[in-house]
């Protein structure tokens, strides 16, 4: 009985530390109200042909910006929902954002984005942009930005797909 007992507080005790980590929260909870919101900040980064994309281009979109890297396991089970967001909610308005934090740059990321498929823009960070985000100090970091172009919900860890396709259908009804 004392075994059965100690495995159960175990287990409860490490669901929590894995909530608390990787930011598992209701997404009714994380969207903030309209007043609330802060301007997301500008940046300019290129893509993999060179092509820069300005965060501004993408106001009148809900955007979900994703900060990531090849080598982080959270990430890499997000990068599938966000495939499919991209895919089912694009002509609704949406636009999903990937900026990898990869140090060894295209070299590891384009490989990765052709394996997977990923439908959406993907960027190349650095530090600049990361320091405009907060720092961005784990991955994987993401915001959803409104219409208007002001952070809505920010994540950092895994947020369940769930969650996240709650805070989007938010996002594009207004």
């Amino acid at each position: 009985m004392r075994g059965l007992l100690r495995a159960a507080v175990f287990a409860f005790v490490l669901a929590g530390i894995v909530l608390i980590r990787y930011g598992w929260e209701p997404a009714s909870a994380a969207v903030q109200p309209q007043a609330d919101r802060k301007p997301a900040p500008q940046f300019t980064l290129r893509d993999a042909s060179g092509k820069e994309t300005k965060l501004s281009d993408l106001r009148g979109k809900a955007v979900l910006l994703n900060f990531w890297a090849t080598w982080c396991g959270p990430c890499k089970l997000e990068i599938p929902w966000f495939i499919e967001f991209q895919r089912k909610y694009r002509d609704q308005g949406l636009a999903v954002l990937g900026v990898s934090m990869d140090d060894d740059g295209w070299k590891v990321v384009t490989p990765y984005v052709q394996k997977i498929g990923m439908n959406y823009t993907v960027l190349l960070g650095n530090e600049d942009v990361a320091k405009l985000y907060g720092g961005v100090e784990g991955l994987p970091t993401t915001f959803l930005i409104d219409r208007t172009g002001k952070i809505a919900a920010m994540h950092t860890g895994i947020v369940s797909k769930n969650a996240y396709e709650e805070e989007i259908l938010q996002l594009l009804k207004k």
